[in-house]
């Protein structure tokens, strides 16, 4: 579970969808298409066209697994920082009405632009 008091940060890497839509695809809804897709080590963030899916690896196998599914019609506030000069990473930051803040960390390699954009075609 996301842990939503500390605003918690995956440092997250581009990966292609084919990687990790068997472990989603159980939870997909008919119509949904898989937007972007995200990876840390272990855990990995799915944006679909309807929601963001959080997914905590646990264990020491890693057969265990907590969903978190955030409805972007959820979503109060966002906000977008880019990468600098010295701090290389992204960051995304979502304000969830009766949850709180979701900080997602991204890698260099992240379009956060398009990322926005379409968090934003489903906010405004």
């Amino acid at each position: 579970m996301i842990d939503f008091e500390k605003a918690s940060v995956f440092k997250l890497s581009p990966c292609k969808p084919k990687d990790i839509v068997a472990s989603v695809e159980p939870i997909i809804i008919p119509g949904e298409q898989i937007v972007f897709t995200f990876k840390s080590v272990r855990d990995f963030v799915v944006f679909t066209d309807k929601r963001l899916i959080a997914v905590n690896v646990q264990g020491m196998t890693g057969r265990k697994r907590d969903f978190t599914s955030l409805p972007y019609n959820k979503i109060q506030a966002f906000s977008v920082e880019t990468a600098g000069t010295f701090d290389l990473d992204t960051e995304l930051d979502l304000w969830f009405s009766g949850l709180g803040k979701v900080r997602l960390e991204f890698r260099d390699s992240a379009d956060v632009r398009a990322l926005s954009h379409l968090i934003a075609s489903h906010v405004l």
